[in-house]
Parts: structure tokens; C-alpha cells; sequence
């Protein structure tokens, strides 16, 4: 091969990759983009998984899913988790795990997202008794921090998702910003889950600009139109999606995953709904 075609070669090469959907995005016939890659978080179906594992992952991925987020395995060992999903043609990049993991257990955790294939683990929820004061959520930043690099070692990213109540001033302080400003950026991503950050008055995009690179994973979540703002599928409710969506390359994304936490019917149909409304959206 001789210089031009070697350049030649580079250039093709270069504008292949600049094609290829980046972050779960790529551009719509009408120039707006589109979501290419959307997953289910299975904490929607938790109990259809507690009846029947294998049959629920088939119905997720029959509704045309190719990720899951897990929360919570079942009692299901690694390996017969990796063979479900294998033929299911589904991957589980992230799953979440509890304090009470983060603190002890962490080898054995570990050696189960590298069996299952998982890229991300994620700190799901801070039980009520370790967020009452600064000083617990200061507890909470240096866990993060340690486990962070643990599974760094590990080649697993750590990450942080969010309810309403790390919003709520502690001693004049807001939870989420000082876990934002605490944690090593590189070893603790955050998963923004859109509907809580929502329903406790804060605005997703203003922390996608304050914050860039530093939103790995987001929950795609609705809020419905009642006073109680309850969950509701995604589409049908008062979130505007288009403009978190379009700051998305912004805020670093790479997952989104679709969860509702209570459905009025069948979870399999209110997935169904939401992923609909997500294939169609343009932003």
C-alpha cells in the first residue's frame, strides 16, 4: 500500500467511525436524532422475575430490548444468568447493588458481574438510616470513592443513582451536589434517574451543563398529570424527554434504561408502551 492509499485508507476508516451511533444516538431521516439503543430496568418486572426468571427475560427481550439493567439476580447463579441472556440475545451492561454489598462482599459481587458481563454496577438506594445528617452522606462519599476503586481495579465502573431525597437540603446543603463534588469523577459515574430528579424540583439538564461527561447511565421514567405524580409510561406523562435526550452526548450518556416502578397492569405492556414512544421520539 503506498502513502496516498494508506491516507486514503485512514480517511475512509475516520468517516465510518463518525457514522457509527455514538452514546445510543444516531440521526433520523428528518436530520433530528433518535434513541438506537434502549433498555428495560428489570426492577419494573421484579416480580414476574421472582416467578419466572427465564420466561420474564424471554417477554423483555421479545418486546424488542436488547439490554437489561438487573436489580437483584433471584438466587440465579452467574453463569445460568450469562446463558439466559446469551439466548435471549440480551446483554446486562449495568445492575445495582445495596450498601450493605458495597460494604462487605465486594469479591464475590465482582466475580459475578464479570461472569454476567456487567461494564457497570451501581449503587441503587441509601436506606433512610444512613442519610440523616452531613456527616452520613460524608460516610457515604468516601464508601463510594473506596469502592469506586476497588472495581476500577477490577475494570467495573462504579456509579450512583438517585431518588428525590438526596435533593432535600440536609443542614442547608443539598445531598446531590456535595456527592457530585465529592466523588472522583472517574471513579464514581452517576445514573440520573429523570423522574425523581424531576418530581423533587430540580432540573436534569442543569446538572448535564454543570456536570458534562459525568451521567453515564440515565432511568427513563414519566411522571404522570395527577397531584399525587405518580409513575406513569413513559410518554404519557409531563416530562419533556426532548431536551434532556438532545443534551445527552452532552452529559456523557451510553445506557438508557426504561423503568416504572408501579404499573396499573401488566409490566410487559407498560414496557411495551414506553419503548414504542421512545423508537418514535426525535429530538
Amino acid at each position: 500500500m503506498d502513502r496516498r492509499s494508506f491516507v486514503n485508507w485512514l480517511l475512509l476508516g475516520a468517516a465510518g467511525q463518525a457514522c457509527r451511533p455514538k452514546f445510543g444516538l444516531a440521526a433520523s431521516n428528518t436530520g433530528k436524532r433518535k434513541l438506537t439503543k434502549v433498555g428495560a430496568q428489570l426492577y419494573t418486572v421484579r416480580k414476574e422475575l421472582e416467578r419466572d426468571f427465564k420466561g420474564t427475560l424471554s417477554r423483555v427481550a421479545a418486546l424488542g430490548f436488547r439490554e437489561v439493567e438487573f436489580a437483584g439476580y433471584f438466587n440465579h447463579p452467574p453463569q445460568q444468568i450469562k446463558d439466559i441472556l446469551a439466548g435471549n440475545n440480551l446483554s446486562a451492561p449495568s445492575a445495582h447493588v445495596q450498601t450493605s454489598v458495597l460494604r462487605d462482599g465486594l469479591q464475590e459481587t465482582i466475580e459475578a458481574a464479570r461472569i454476567i458481563g456487567h461494564q457497570y454496577l451501581i449503587c441503587a438506594y441509601l436506606p433512610a438510616e444512613e442519610r440523616r445528617s452531613l456527616d452520613d452522606y460524608r460516610k457515604l462519599i468516601d464508601l463510594l470513592n473506596r469502592v469506586g476503586e476497588q472495581f476500577k481495579q477490577a475494570g467495573i465502573q462504579f456509579g450512583y443513582h438517585n431518588h428525590d431525597f438526596e435533593f432535600a437540603p440536609v443542614e442547608d446543603r443539598i445531598p446531590y451536589d456535595l456527592i457530585l463534588a465529592g466523588t472522583d469523577a472517574q471513579l464514581v459515574k452517576m445514573e440520573m434517574d429523570l423522574y425523581w430528579i424531576t418530581k423533587a424540583g430540580y432540573s436534569p439538564l442543569a446538572y448535564f451543563q454543570k456536570y458534562p461527561g459525568r451521567f453515564s447511565l440515565i432511568h427513563i421514567k414519566d411522571m404522570d398529570k395527577t397531584p399525587r405524580r405518580f409513575f406513569t409510561e413513559v410518554g404519557r406523562g409531563i416530562i419533556n424527554f426532548r431536551p434532556i435526550l438532545a443534551a445527552a452526548h452532552q452529559a456523557g450518556v451510553e445506557h438508557y434504561f426504561i423503568e416504572q416502578d408501579e404499573t396499573p397492569g401488566s409490566p410487559f405492556e407498560s414496557l411495551r408502551i414506553s419503548l414504542d414512544y421512545l423508537k418514535r421520539l426525535e429530538f
